[in-house]
């Protein structure tokens, strides 16, 4: 099993807990769009990625979404095992973006052995200190800047994700991650392709220039 090319703290657990993991992880490969976690109510073990892409949003009452963080390759995910963190106050819901294979290791095994692993123990801490600077960094994202700047912003951010400069997304979509208006980011954007930095066609935004793009988003 490749588990142990993908865990960063391999190496520093002892033989009885390599046993415990390897023993006890579920594998899973999931489609695009499958939800894999939902609220609070719903603890289904820790997500190590092996290949895809997650992401993890909060929905409002009205319905309205918002990203607060992405998972790539090698990362792992907390917050589907949010019985874990009985402070956590807010639901979470994970997405998969990309066909993603993965493993999922039970809250009981994870929880096991973080009691007795200072290497483990400090591994999640680290994780937990990097998930909410990704939410401090939204929260500033939201508060200090405009809606151009911030779609300016992700797409860029999408372009490095996917390696491409013409995205296959739609305008619900980036709505969607960040927590606007389908018809919003329609305006948006066709004042961008007006300004010359992107090209609209459906289903898809190109970016025509990503030096204004870039411009606009440092600001």
């Amino acid at each position: 099993m490749e588990v142990q090319n993908y865990f960063p703290v391999w190496n520093k657990l002892n033989t009885a807990h390599r046993e415990q993991i390897l023993g006890s992880l579920v594998t899973r490969t999931v489609k695009k769009g499958t939800v894999l976690h939902n609220g609070g109510d719903d603890c289904m073990g820790l997500l190590l990625i092996k290949s895809g892409q997650l992401r993890a949003y909060i929905l409002s009452d009205v319905g309205r979404e918002i990203t607060i963080y992405r998972l790539f390759d090698r990362d792992m995910c907390l917050f589907s095992a949010s019985c874990m963190m009985r402070s956590i106050q807010f639901d979470i819901t994970i997405e998969a973006e990309k066909d993603t294979d993965l493993w999922i290791i039970p809250v009981e095994v994870y929880q096991s052995i973080m009691a007795e692993s200072a290497p483990v123990a400090n591994y999640t801490n680290e994780l937990m200190a990097t998930r909410f600077s990704d939410v401090m960094w939204l929260i500033e994202q939201i508060l200090w800047k405009s809606l151009d700047k911030r779609v300016a912003a992700f797409l860029l951010e999408e372009s490095r994700v996917e390696d491409s400069d013409t995205l296959k997304i739609t305008h619900e979509d980036i709505a969607n991650h960040l927590g606007s208006h389908r018809e919003v980011i329609t305006r948006m954007l066709k004042y961008f392709q007006n300004e010359g930095m992107v090209k609209l066609s459906r289903g898809t935004v190109e970016l025509a220039d990503k030096n204004k793009l870039e411009e606009l988003s440092d600001e």
